[in-house]
């Protein structure tokens, strides 16, 4: 009788705001791998989301932007005249579906020249490996993330345990300010740690009238889950959080385009834009909004922990 190769299980947490847990491994047999996934739902709670995997035609957003994730998690595309930016690359199991979005869009795999990473946790991150080999874009992440990103593991500590990824070369690994430039197409990191260590909020300008709209992807300040009090692994968690939260109120915000979708209903607005409304992400009033409620959030998770 052949031998049975046991299959790659990932047991996955119920998923916080603004991120999700699983833990990935593969058991010595197939009989031991079904005996876990059979398991697992009394153990370790529910599946990720639906949506997180679930098809989503891209659209225009503004500009060169077009959204290329799923319904449950973003990626972005920019176009340039020297090729396109990628913003994530979400789950491992969507990469496929973000390439067919990207040629849907109009742009070949390969003229994806550069793909930015937000954060390194695995519903962001763990899809940039496959889509590097299928493009040959080089990599750019938060100085503080690379780290995580060529392992695989994820940085400090969390209620929900360890949730490794495909590991993928950093090609760059930029600070806050730094520039990343394809052809007039300028994005601006800004370091935003917390969620973690190298966390980096993009921000852009895309020409519009009567001037041109600043443009902010923001990476999470979301405890989703982080240890606040005791985190060995980073012990300047609650700092980094505090300045990060207050320097995202700093930024002006035309239009917000965040990691988790549902966060400033990007899904909802695509579907007004397709509908010929070309100002339905433009709203100066949300991050501020986000930038709010990020600090009421903070401040119950932290209070919670210390008690």
């Amino acid at each position: 009788m052949a031998s049975q190769t046991a299959p790659f299980v990932r047991l996955c947490l119920p998923p916080p705001p603004g991120g999700g847990g699983s833990l990935s491994f593969r058991p010595r047999s197939l009989m031991g791998a079904l005996a876990i996934v059979a398991t697992a739902p009394l153990l370790l709670g529910t599946a990720d989301p639906p949506a997180w995997t679930r098809p989503q035609a891209p659209f225009p957003i503004a500009g060169p932007i077009t959204y290329v994730g799923s319904e449950g998690i973003a990626a972005y595309l920019i176009k340039t005249s020297a090729g396109a930016i990628l913003i994530d690359g979400t789950l491992a199991e969507n990469a496929g579906m973000i390439e067919h979005n990207i040629i849907a869009a109009g742009v070949r795999p390969r003229d994806v020249k550069l793909i930015l990473v937000t954060h390194a946790h695995f519903d962001h991150a763990a899809g940039v490996a496959a889509l590097k080999r299928a493009t040959g874009a080089r990599v750019v992440a938060g100085a503080r993330d690379v780290p995580a990103l060529e392992t695989g593991t994820p940085p400090g500590e969390t209620s929900y345990g360890v949730i490794r990824f495909p590991p993928v070369h950093v090609d760059r690994g930029v600070r806050d300010g730094d520039k990343v430039t394809l052809a007039t197409t300028t994005l601006t990191a800004r370091a935003t740690p917390g969620h973690t260590p190298g966390c980096t909020t993009w921000t852009m300008q895309i020409p519009a009238k009567p001037r041109p709209l600043d443009v902010v992807f923001p990476c999470s300040v979301s405890v989703a889950g982080n240890r606040l009090i005791g985190n060995r692994a980073y012990p300047g968690i609650v700092a980094d959080y505090r300045r990060s939260i207050a320097m995202l109120g700093t930024l002006h915000a035309d239009i917000v385009l965040p990691s988790h979708p549902e966060l400033t209903d990007v899904i909802a607005k695509g579907k007004l834009r397709q509908a010929g409304d070309t100002t339905a992400f433009v709203d100066p009033t949300l991050l501020p909004k986000i930038v709010a409620k990020a600090k009421i959030a903070f401040d119950a998770d932290l209070a919670k922990q210390a008690r």
